[in-house]
């Protein structure tokens, strides 16, 4: 039930993800000093931001105390679990991958939530022109890793089938 014939590939790729999403958080937070440098400009259309995220994907639900962290920690366990189980039972590469990234996404964030009692998101993608301006979601590489596994499961869904069927 919890081991499959592609669970080590599912496992090392979510390892993988949960690291160096956390790598990569504690360099900003703590090396980088990315708090105290507030927006960092890398490209016209990329900056650095440290937001703080009680809530989930695009800051819904955000959560004040404890209590709703602790809630939002045990649908993430849960999830993770159901997650995995999906997995364990996947013959497809790409299905184990995909779900494997959103596993490390979700562990990753968890992680943060259990530290630091918030996510920390701390990338911004922006366009502005002279007439226009547009700012989308601050994320980090666990969410980024999450939004990747949905694509691939929603590609493995609709192509991967097909694919596998031609001779």
């Amino acid at each position: 039930m919890f081991w499959g014939p592609l669970a080590r590939l599912g496992l090392v790729t979510a390892a993988v993800i949960a690291l160096l999403d956390q790598a990569l958080k504690l360099w900003l937070l703590f090396a980088f000093d990315l708090a105290s440098r507030g927006v960092v400009r890398l490209t016209p259309f990329l900056d650095l931001v440290l937001v703080w995220n009680k809530g989930i994907s695009y800051g819904l639900f955000q959560q004040e105390g404890p209590l709703g962290r602790w809630v939002l920690l045990a649908l993430t366990a849960a999830a993770v679990v159901l997650l995995w189980i999906w997995l364990a039972k996947s013959t497809s590469r790409l299905m184990v991958v995909s779900l494997a990234l959103i596993i490390g996404g979700a562990v990753g964030n968890a992680i943060d939530r259990i530290a630091y009692g918030a996510v920390a998101d701390f990338v911004l993608l922006h366009l502005t022109t002279a007439t226009f301006s547009f700012k989308w979601y601050v994320f980090n590489l666990a969410d980024a890793a999450i939004v990747a596994g949905v694509a691939g499961l929603l590609y493995d869904s609709i192509v991967g089938h097909r694919a596998a069927k031609q001779p």
